[in-house]
């Protein structure tokens, strides 16, 4: 997550905070079902049909070299209100949503002990910046209302992970300082993702099979570099020696095959890359990269060869694309350049340019496109979907079954606040209570920050005295605080601050789990990488010195998962004071405590163990606690003359393969109705019988979906549908189908209407 740029955003929200707090009423949350909502709170009941598995070959044989396990994927919806809602990410609060480049999705994949079916856990990988604690206590209180057999699932088994893309909705997060540029908290965009996940689990369940699991590894050599190399080169020259790269470069695949038929369920995939491909002044929601390599994997799988016994895939095939130890990471691989007409690259040291942070900006492959980003998007999502399919179609070959038939997974609660724990040298150390320092408002190259914050900022503050002001009147730091956090000049005290309610995260996640020899690392926070190798490191030490399997273990990290925590840079990153380091919430001993309690906890995860680690300190849930000045819809109206779905401006008759076509229709406002499972923009084909036929969704990259607010007072507003056009579209003819719903004024009925463009040809 980038920084809070305007410190008038924090000093009037903080203010208008506490003055409204008596003012403002809690907004009840109906339970977790699989609805769909609508923003008058109207709640649709959604029909969802399983697609059959395909027929696999009756000839395939379960592997006699890797275990059987309990398998299941599913995939559902979650992408929220795609207008007016600030975008999570950046934390930007002028990013406001305008439309939809891509539906966003919960993938999920349950993996149980098929003699003890009970022993299974859940791997979430959300669309989304981050997992967060009021989604998670969602998901599991909904699983919770699903019936007896949704019993196994709760909150030992389940991992909620985000690809940490920074394109999609904002406003579910359960803390205040993240709702603050969000204006608040949005019960829609949370119940999105929320019954969404609840969905793809359902999906998951309900397909669970027989079958194998196969892990492989490749190297991604074009999609990552590292945006902080100068504190990377503070983590010592023999431990630095270890490694070719300052990234990881290594993808890791886990292969889901169901037995008996040997038709491949879905994949699941761990590499870091920041989820920053499209930039600040993008408005449309996108999963960013991994939304793209999921949704090319996935499309890929989509339309197999006739031969089905030649096929393995099914029609239900998941692809999943889940972060790893992405803290210090970009998909910007050009570099950081000075956009001030200097043609420089930025300061190594604090990512400035001629002193200053904001002409600092990252570039992706295609930056030359004036496209927010989608291009280069596209191109790294594609590399690490091209990495993947490489891997997978040579996974027979260089892959390794997953062996043993130990499923095992464990979750704790720790107050870092003030955890002290002895470190292996026998030095006893402390975490502090959260905080940010000055180089957070920083941001990095990937979104610089505002008011000449600087990087690498660890001695006594000179940034925009305002940014000061209003840090201390939040919460003045007290000394030990001070020296807790040294060598941090922390700028937001966020953790000893609880009006009108906690800002930030004290209680953090603690979770692993295993199948066979591959044990998860799930962590909350965004590991830089050397923290990663480190904490992986430490935890395949403890499992090969424990004998925790019966072959050498494979270690992963997932992340930023359940609740997020910010960074977690080495203690010597940390000294630096970049972003990353001014982003450690606990002080400089945050990575120790991690290892420390995953090491300890890792004998939870051995075949015999019929138990799990204390609780510990349950977070507070702000669901019905949070503020929100957040406007809804009002109603929405039509210019004179004109009925919702009209066509305001036609598409061109001839259009070529390459080309963009697009339709301007009379619209309303997209949050009356999501459109879960379904698509505002369709376009369609005429079959050689004379019927219409859908081709292209809003789920698919090439078709754009477009909001404007013509007439606040009038309720008016234009929904544009744009196709670009690939270059080997069928040539045919087709139309563009858009599909809306209006809220009517004083009854606040929403009433479904559809447009439909005039016929173009395209070829």
């Amino acid at each position: 997550m980038a920084r809070f740029h305007l410190a008038a955003a924090l000093g009037t929200a903080a203010v208008a905070l506490f003055v409204t707090l008596q003012l403002i009423s809690s907004f009840g949350v109906a339970p977790s079902t699989l609805l769909h909502l609508s923003s008058s709170g109207s709640l649709k009941f959604r029909s969802f049909f399983q697609t059959p598995l395909r027929a696999g070959n009756p000839d395939f044989q379960a592997s006699t070299n890797g275990s059987v396990y309990l398998l299941g994927v599913g995939k559902a919806d979650i992408t929220g209100p795609v207008v007016e809602i600030n975008m999570m990410g950046y934390a930007d609060p002028s990013q406001v949503g305008s439309g939809l480049r891509q539906r966003i999705y919960s993938r999920a994949f349950i993996i149980g002990e098929v003699d003890k079916p009970a022993n299974r856990f859940v791997y979430l990988v959300l669309d989304t910046q981050s997992g967060d604690t009021a989604i998670r206590y969602g998901i599991i209180q909904g699983l919770a209302t699903l019936g007896s057999e949704y019993s196994v699932y709760g909150q030992q088994n389940v991992a909620v992970t985000g690809t940490h893309s920074h394109s999609g909705p904002g406003a579910w997060l359960n803390y205040l300082l993240p709702q603050i540029t969000s204006k608040g908290f949005d019960k829609q965009s949370y119940q999105a993702i929320v019954d969404g996940a609840l969905l793809s689990i359902q999906r998951a369940h309900e397909t669970l099979a027989v079958g194998n699991l196969t892990v492989g590894t490749t190297n991604v050599e074009d999609a990552n570099i590292n945006r902080s190399p100068y504190a990377y080169l503070a983590n010592p020259a023999e431990e630095r020696a270890q490694y070719e790269y300052d990234v990881d470069k290594n993808m890791t695949m886990l292969r889901f095959t169901r037995a008996g038929d040997g038709l491949h369920l879905g994949v699941l995939t761990w590499f870091p890359v920041h989820g920053t491909s499209m930039y600040e002044n993008n408005t449309l929601i996108s999963g960013d990269n991994k939304g793209v390599a999921a949704y090319l994997f996935e499309k890929d799988v989509e339309f197999p060869p006739d031969d089905p016994y030649t096929n393995p895939f099914t029609n239900q095939f998941v692809a999943g694309f889940s972060q790893a130890n992405v803290g210090d990471t970009t998909p910007n691989v050009l570099g950081a350049w000075c956009e001030d007409g200097s043609g420089e690259m930025c300061n190594f040291e604090d990512s400035t340019c001629g002193g200053r942070n904001e002409p600092c900006h990252g570039r992706g492959p295609n930056f030359t496109v004036k496209d927010q980003g989608a291009t280069s998007c596209f191109e790294i999502g594609r590399r690490q979907f091209s990495a993947a399919k490489s891997l997978y179609d040579s996974l027979d070959q260089v892959g390794t079954p997953i062996q043993g038939s130990t499923v095992q997974s464990f979750h704790a609660f720790q107050d870092f606040s003030n955890f002290t724990f002895e470190l292996p040298n026998g030095s006893t150390v402390t975490t502090c209570p959260a905080a940010l320092g000055y180089s957070f408002a920083a941001g990095t190259s990937d979104g610089p920050g505002a008011f000449d914050f600087k990087q690498n900022n660890s001695g006594a503050p000179d940034a925009n005295p305002l940014w000061a002001v209003v840090s201390g009147f939040l919460k003045e730091p007290d000394e030990q605080q001070k020296a807790c956090q040294y060598p941090k000049p922390i700028l937001l005290d966020v953790g000893q601050i609880d009006e009108p309610y906690q800002w930030a995260p004290n209680i953090v996640d603690i979770q692993m789990q295993r199948v066979g020899q591959l044990i998860i690392v799930v962590s909350p926070g965004e590991a830089t990488t050397m923290s990663g190798r480190r904490w992986k490191g430490a935890i395949k030490q403890e499992a090969e010195v424990s004998s925790l399997t019966d072959v050498e273990p494979v270690v992963v990290l997932g992340a930023p998962a359940n609740s997020y925590t910010h960074y977690i840079a080495t203690e010597e990153e940390y000294g630096i004071q970049r972003y990353e380091g001014a982003s450690t919430l606990y002080g400089p001993n945050t990575l120790n405590a991690y290892i420390n309690l995953s090491v300890s906890y890792l004998s939870y995860l051995d075949g015999s163990s019929s138990s799990s680690p204390p609780l510990g300190p349950f977070p507070p849930d702000y669901v019905n606690q949070s503020l929100s000045f957040i406007t809804g819809v009002v109603f929405d109206g039509t210019p004179l003359f004109k009925s919702f779905g009209d066509v305001l401006q036609d598409v061109s008759p001839n259009v070529e393969p390459g080309e963009n076509v697009s339709a301007t229709f009379v619209g309303a406002n997209p949050r009356n109705d999501l459109r879960l499972e379904s698509s505002y923009a369709v376009v369609e084909q005429l079959s050689d019988s004379g019927n219409w036929t859908a081709v292209r969704t809003d789920a698919d990259w090439s078709l754009i979906f477009s909001w404007t607010r013509t007439s606040s007072v009038l309720g008016t507003s234009e929904a544009e549908i744009t196709w670009e056009i690939e270059d080997d579209a069928r040539p045919a003819s087709y139309r563009i189908h858009y599909y809306g719903a209006s809220k009517t004024p004083v009854t606040g009925s929403i009433n479904d209407f559809e447009g439909i463009s005039g016929v173009f040809v395209v070829g």
